[in-house]
């Protein structure tokens, strides 16, 4: 890691035994969906749409205007991004003898950041697109968290507030949230560190912030007031509006711990959604407990099952289909009465070292996969603060004991927890 003189924070890592020459960049930022102003909600994102420019200008590190994306392609690359509720990460895979140009080319577009009203309009119709597209799983994560930690804000953003948004709205919260403090540049793959930062010195050398910018980085981030603390502690159950589906069903809602200050009870939450991913739900939804019955029952760990992929707040999300005379109150009864049964355990090794394994199969399948490196080691940077790094998490999960996963049914069982009603519209199958 390497601080930059304006506050850049730069990660690299050589690891040439992942993708021998190839390199991957990723820069990620301190600005998601919880950072949209009032009445402007989706800025974050359209930003992040902004940030792959379609129009070049003199003296911009693409005058001919063919875009960051028709730059990276046509250096044989790759390049893609993603909005979250509290940052926001640009990722890019190339030749490594082309990482120069690559890095290059990233601060070009920091540094030539003026969108048009013309290209805002064109971004704001496809970020429209993008919200009807949505996934339900999505809308229902997004009610879970908006239930336990009002003030929340999703990180697709609403089509009628960006309707009315101004470029001189956009760059104020670029320039508020693009800034050296708040941003971390990764770079892994078959580089010389040494080089990768003299390079970043010398194009990222205009990316420092002014002392306005400077004291707003240092300021406490408040994500819109919203902190882990202001959730709920008791067993409480809160009810939220329903919402549409194809079948009928239930989403159930858990606060996550804090994957800083409590990262194990953080892992055995992830090795739960396992054990009960794996095993106990798929025996559930095929039986009959009291009369009632499930027809489907998944759960997902993390910001749209996406684990360490974000900092509190953070949920845990059941779906479960019902069937046919089995009301939500049943729907949510069978769902604790499996949470009980591990939390009463002892939860069989067998069982235990299933779900661990299962987590670890997936890391390793992802560890070959340079900007999921790339990523994984800015967000622990930026978001998850005295993380270990990647190549901890192993040692991390198989530390996990079946004890602390019964320990962590019981946190679900005894804490908040948010429940919606999934209901058929007409015309759909019930």
């Amino acid at each position: 890691m390497t601080v930059l003189p304006g506050g850049l924070r730069v990660c690299v890592e050589s690891v040439p035994q992942y993708g021998r020459g190839l390199a991957a960049v990723a820069l990620t930022v301190a600005a998601g969906g919880d950072d949209d102003p009032a009445g402007r909600h989706g800025t974050a994102h359209l930003v992040e749409h902004l940030m792959f420019p379609r129009s070049g200008r003199e003296g911009s590190a693409d005058p001919a205007g063919e875009g960051y994306a028709a730059l990276v392609a046509g250096a044989g690359g790759v390049c893609n991004a993603e909005t979250h509720r509290d940052h926001t990460v640009f990722h890019t895979t190339v030749p490594a003898e082309l990482l120069p140009d690559a890095l290059a080319w990233e601060a070009g577009r920091l540094l030539g950041f003026a969108p048009t009203e013309d290209v805002i309009r064109t971004e704001t119709d496809v970020i429209g697109e993008e919200i009807r597209g949505a996934g339900d799983a999505g809308r229902y994560w997004e009610s879970a968290l908006g239930a336990l930690y009002p003030g929340s804000r999703d990180s697709f953003g609403t089509a009628a507030e960006l309707a009315g948004i101004t470029a001189g709205e956009v760059e104020a919260f670029f320039r508020a949230h693009y800034t050296a403090p708040r941003m971390v540049l990764s770079v892994v793959g078959d580089v010389d560190p040494a080089r990768v930062v003299a390079v970043v010195r010398e194009v990222f050398a205009g990316v420092v912030p002014t002392a306005e910018e400077t004291r707003a980085a240092e300021a406490p981030r408040t994500a819109r007031g919203i902190r882990a603390a202001e959730a709920p502690r008791a067993a409480t159950e809160i009810r939220t509006a329903p919402l549409p589906a194809g079948r009928p069903g239930v989403a159930v809602g858990h606060p996550l711990p804090d994957p800083v200050a409590d990262r194990p009870a953080y892992l055995a939450q992830a090795v739960l959604a396992q054990v009960l991913g794996r095993s106990r739900l798929p025996v559930l939804a095929r039986s009959v407990r009291d009369g009632h019955r499930l027809t489907s029952a998944t759960v997902t760990c993390g910001y749209h099952g996406q684990w360490l992929a974000s900092a509190a707040p953070d949920l845990t999300l059941a779906v479960l289909g019902r069937a046919p005379g089995t009301e939500v109150g049943a729907a949510v009864d069978i769902w604790r009465s499996v949470l009980r049964a591990v939390a009463d355990g002892p939860l069989p090794e067998a069982e235990h070292r299933r779900a661990v394994n299962s987590l670890l199969v997936a890391w390793h399948r992802q560890a070959d996969s340079l900007p999921t490196r790339a990523v994984a080691l800015g967000r622990d940077a930026l978001l998850l603060p005295g993380s270990a790094g990647p190549d901890a998490l192993p040692a991390e999960l198989r530390r996990t004991t079946p004890a602390e996963v019964a320990a962590a049914a019981r946190a679900l069982l005894e804490g908040p927890v948010t429940v919606t009603e999934l209901a058929p519209q007409k015309g759909t199958v019930g």
